[in-house]
């Protein structure tokens, strides 16, 4: 399989005040193509900051970051955004939505910042809404759906660039468990067709899902696992 992240000796330094924050040391990784990782750590341990370089959302300090073999880790705010864009697909936490906007705007939002013309928009994001089950949905606005219905729109937002990666921030952490249990199943149904996925989470079941768990503490590698025997999940039978 190809590499489509790497990380050599990466380093990012925080300057609060007076005192230096390292957030990451040294830290050296390899993702490959249609692997499913989970970042595991406590608080501070570096996770948050390595997602977002990961994301393209910051930079390091020190260090090289390659994604699809281009090295990112120089590039300006702007480079920085087509790249974001093009290559990953991001689910949050807090759904991210617009509000007075319906499904299918949201989900075509990163196509109308990519230049794609209006007809190819919709045309990909009602593909993009169908992967996720939700194509009864389309013209409902974000206060019409639940919890698990706007994580299903942003996840279908974060697939309709048609991604290298889906980076997950706890998208789980808003639901409860039997609509969590159900999202976690349409990550590995992607996964399955083909997808691969980094996930940020500090719940152990949540990481489970996943084919390699990497641990993170005080800024460097703790632990870097291969999970052979996954937990089995069932495809989801109900909408959230």
């Amino acid at each position: 399989m190809s590499t489509i992240i790497k990380f050599q000796n990466i380093t990012k330094i925080y300057h609060v005040g007076s005192e230096d924050v390292h957030a990451l040391e040294n830290l050296s990784l390899e993702i490959k193509k249609n692997e499913y990782v989970a970042i595991m750590g406590p608080s501070g341990s570096g996770k948050s900051t390595l997602m977002n370089i990961i994301g393209c959302l910051d930079t390091p300090t020190s260090g090289l970051y390659e994604l699809n073999g281009v090295n990112v880790s120089d590039m300006n705010d702007n480079q920085l955004a087509k790249i974001r864009n093009k290559e990953i697909g991001f689910v949050f936490q807090t759904f991210n939505l617009l509000a007075r906007s319906d499904v299918l705007h949201n989900v075509e939002l990163p196509l109308i910042y990519g230049g794609i013309s209006s007809g190819e928009r919709k045309k990909l994001a009602r593909e993009a809404i169908e992967r996720v089950g939700l194509t009864e949905r389309i013209h409902h606005k974000p206060n019409e759906l639940s919890g698990g219905q706007r994580q299903r729109v942003a996840i279908a937002r974060s697939l309709v660039t048609q991604p290298s990666i889906l980076l997950a921030d706890e998208p789980t952490g808003n639901l409860d468990s039997k609509t969590g249990d159900e999202i976690m199943a349409l990550f590995d149904k992607l996964f399955a067709e083909g997808n691969t996925i980094i996930l940020v989470t500090h719940e152990e079941y949540i990481a489970e899902h996943a084919n390699r768990i990497i641990r993170l503490r005080d800024g460097m590698i703790e632990g870097d696992e291969i999970v052979r025997n996954r937990r089995a999940i069932s495809q989801p039978t109900v909408q959230a």
